[in-house]
């Protein structure tokens, strides 16, 4: 897996960003990944997927032979280890907010300019709380999140269900 600093800077890169996505609980080959990305030129997503797959971003799970050629079938490697406490820098960090607010607006810009967007019918849900927590209530919501997450997650693609992108972002308010 590629380290903190070349993952920040490799998903910075928005179609970088995109395909990671696409991939969050699922394997493609790189024509689901050309499906789910259609505005992205073949040869731009698959110079994309080899640099994701050179850095251990991404790795192929299958391989079969179609018409004298091998396609291939992605998924996301392993998470990278949690860095350290104080081993992030301030620019690394602020890479990271970028990176993951880039993908976030996009993938709501994609959802507002798709095919009659409904937000009430969809399910769309931007809220924001503030949470009064020590740090172990924190750990403990995050084990409790975890727990009635974790099964969900664990689900594939089947018949009635759609696919649905669920975003937390916890952020120390000032003093």
């Amino acid at each position: 897996m590629a380290d903190q600093v070349s993952l920040t800077e490799l998903l910075h890169h928005p179609v970088r960003w995109r395909v990671v996505q696409a991939l969050n609980n699922r394997t493609l080959t790189t024509g689901g990944l050309a499906a789910e990305l259609p505005d992205v030129a073949t040869t731009t997503l698959y110079r994309h997927v080899a640099t994701l797959v050179s850095a251990g971003v991404i790795e192929v799970v299958a391989e079969r032979r179609v018409r004298g050629a091998v396609e291939r079938t992605y998924a996301l490697a392993a998470p990278p280890p949690a860095p350290e406490p104080g081993s992030v820098s301030a620019e690394e960090l602020r890479g990271m907010i970028t990176s993951f607010l880039a993908g976030l607006s996009a993938d709501l810009e994609r959802y507002a300019t798709g095919a009659a967007p409904d937000p009430v019918r969809d399910g769309l849900s931007m809220r924001q709380a503030a949470l009064w927590l020590s740090d172990d209530e924190l750990a403990d919501l995050g084990a409790r999140l975890t727990e009635v997450l974790g099964p969900v997650l664990e689900q594939g693609e089947a018949p009635g269900r759609r696919r649905r992108l669920f975003t937390t972002v916890v952020v120390p308010a000032p003093e």
